[in-house]
């Protein structure tokens, strides 16, 4: 087995020289040449050719101009959003003017919200590549160690993965609360209590890091002893993680986080199920999610590997669903804020009353025959191989990121242009490149991938019509936008640039179209 940390110095063609390997000049030759096709071509010539600084400098810029281009598509978008004031006319009488009215209004919030963080982290990720805190976390899980009487790249890179989550927690933690406690529940979204929040994150980091970690230790075993075609080997790796987290993540993480209880025997059942059967979908198990306590949000999506499929309704997706344990926490709510109105007299705790009376009087969510409309188009993305066809994409990514990153890892330049004089360690240098070094290509990647998963959802919403669901379809999406104070007026750049799936009135329109 090879141990690369041992090479005394670098050759940019291979990952060692070729005498530490005690091979012949043939073979060292051969293993020489292995890289020529990469380095050889002009964007890494350029690479080579610039400062180390201008590196940083040119990361820096990438970045601010990312910025500034998704901050002038917000500006177009909020321009639509305090202009179009009245429901268009393709949905005079599906949306009323009041539920319009909300759904902008929300839509601007949440828009200046973005803004204000996204401008935040530019600010702060500039500051951090500037100020050189990468070598510096690295540099403090050094003496973590050392104190510990520990020592070894993967366990350093461990300690370093555990502190960067520490403090990206950390610094996100303010925005998440604003987003939940003052932007969600202004809109009546959110559901959660401060002390159901805080458990919840702190839940999410603890599996977070049990996930995390063992594969942050394998990925960088992987590149110490991987040799020349460790990059095979990790994308090898990192396809397995892939398919065992999908695997057990239904069932052992998201349980961790919500109630998942099989869909009760009744109709809706027997129709789901109906359709499973007309389309030969192996349909084995049908779950509703207690989303209702996270948030007023709705959603629906199946899970599973070949004949093990299963399907997950959101309760807030189903307009007859109830939940007992629901119900009897409202009915508690429901005392205690009775109990508060009479011995206060205050008008106001009436006047909130009467508003959550009148919003519990609207029935939201779809009804049985909106529901298998839904359906037909979910099982539509599963007729078209469209999840088969989005893990090829991803794969076919990653191997070319791996194979670029396994040209590249062990370029100084590229370790000193963010700071590391002395240490080249894997891990950094993985983020080095597939995050800065590997940003222009990742986001011309993200945009045609949203570009082809809108063309999904046509496709899908075609699959739905094409089995009778077109009329159902289009109420269920109409409900859906209504019911999640989805605004259905996008400007162009701005949608195509950030939406994976199409516009309400773009998807309307084409299920009204006749073949």
């Amino acid at each position: 087995m090879l141990e690369l940390t041992n090479c005394p110095e670098y050759s940019v063609r291979s990952s060692c020289p070729a005498n530490s390997w005690q091979l012949s000049p043939l073979q060292a030759a051969i293993m020489t040449a292995q890289w020529d096709w990469l380095w050889d071509c002009a964007a890494l010539q350029y690479l080579r050719s610039v400062s180390d600084t201008s590196i940083l400098y040119a990361v820096i810029a990438f970045s601010v101009v990312i910025f500034v281009w998704e901050e002038y598509l917000a500006v177009r978008q909020r321009n639509v959003l305090k202009t179009v004031q009245n429901v268009p006319d393709d949905l005079d009488g599906a949306i009323t003017q009041e539920t319009f009215e909300k759904a902008r209004l929300y839509q601007l919030d949440k828009s200046m919200f973005e803004s204000c963080r996204n401008l935040f982290e530019i600010l702060f990720n500039t500051a951090c590549l500037l100020m050189f805190v990468m070598p510096l976390m690295w540099s403090l899980s050094g003496h973590t160690l050392r104190w510990a009487g520990l020592s070894g790249e993967i366990t350093q890179s461990m300690v370093f993965m555990f502190y960067t989550s520490v403090v990206s927690t950390v610094i996100g933690l303010p925005w998440s609360l604003y987003s939940t406690f003052a932007v969600e529940q202004r809109h009546g979204f959110n559901k959660q209590t401060l002390g159901f929040f805080i458990k919840d994150k702190l839940k999410a980091f603890v599996v977070n890091q049990v996930i995390s970690l063992p594969i942050v230790a394998m990925i960088v075993y992987i590149v110490q002893a991987g040799g020349d075609y460790f990059f095979l080997y990790l994308w090898a790796f990192c396809f397995v993680v892939l398919l065992f987290l999908m695997t057990i993540y239904p069932e052992f993480i998201a349980p961790l986080f919500d109630k998942y209880t099989p869909l009760p025997e009744g109709e809706l059942r027997d129709m789901i199920e109906a359709l499973a059967a007309k389309l030969h979908f192996p349909l084995k198990k049908l779950y509703v999610v207690e989303g209702s306590k996270r948030s007023a949000h709705s959603n629906a999506y199946f899970y599973g590997f070949f004949n093990n499929k299963r399907i997950v309704l959101f309760d807030t997706l189903l307009q007859d669903w109830e939940s007992k344990t629901a119900d009897s926490e409202r009915e508690k709510e429901d005392g205690a804020a009775a109990g508060k109105e009479a011995d206060s007299g205050d008008s106001a705790g009436s006047e909130n009353k009467d508003s959550t009376e009148k919003e519990a009087a609207v029935k939201k969510g779809c009804s049985n025959l909106e529901v298998v409309a839904v359906l037909s188009h979910e099982l539509g993305h599963w007729s078209m191989n469209h999840v088969f066809k989005n893990i090829v994409l991803i794969q076919l990514n990653l191997l070319l990121t791996f194979a670029v990153f396994a040209g590249l890892y062990r370029y100084a330049p590229l370790y000193r242009a963010f700071g590391f004089t002395t240490d080249q360690p894997v891990l950094c240098g993985l983020v080095i490149i597939l995050q800065y070094v590997f940003a222009p290509y990742s986001t011309l990647f993200t945009v045609l991938a949203t570009g082809m998963s809108r063309r999904f959802e046509f496709q899908a919403d075609q699959f739905g019509k094409a089995l009778g669901y077109a009329a159902l379809l289009k109420a269920a999406l109409i409900k859906l936008t209504s019911d999640n104070l989805s605004f259905p007026v996008y400007d162009r750049l701005y949608s195509a640039w950030h939406h994976s799936h199409p516009p309400l009135l773009q998807r309307l329109a084409a299920l009204q179209k006749v073949d």
